[in-house]
């Protein structure tokens, strides 16, 4: 009789949740001046972060009144909008994200 080695296959499914949960999310925050809407998507916004995906978030701020090119690429029709570009799907949410539970839905942080 050949004796195999036992695996901890508990241990193994975690590890591999936790590699599932690493990936990086790319996110970009178009708003429109330093407006107090603006301004709250902002704060709303690094606040989920933080919470939920510190350490492996980029957040690229966007102004379009300076850089009105970047919102007609990414076909922006309001402001505040978040675009997470990965990971995929994209995806667009519009507003001051002050919604959080629809923010987390959108990020695909919480099931719908």
């Amino acid at each position: 009789m050949i004796e195999t080695e036992s695996k901890d296959t508990t241990g193994e499914f975690e590890q591999s949740l936790q590699q599932g949960d690493a990936k990086t999310y790319v996110l970009r925050l178009y708003i429109t001046g330093m407006t107090p809407r603006s301004t709250r998507a902002i704060v709303n916004i690094k606040k989920i972060c933080e919470e939920h995906l510190k350490g492996r978030y980029e957040l690229e701020v966007i102004d379009i009144y300076q850089q009105p090119e970047l919102a007609k690429d990414a076909q922006i029709i309001a402001a505040p909008t978040l675009i997470k570009k990965l990971p995929l799907p994209l995806r667009k949410l519009i507003g001051d994200m002050s919604n959080k539970e629809r923010i987390l839905v959108g990020l695909d942080l919480r099931p719908r």
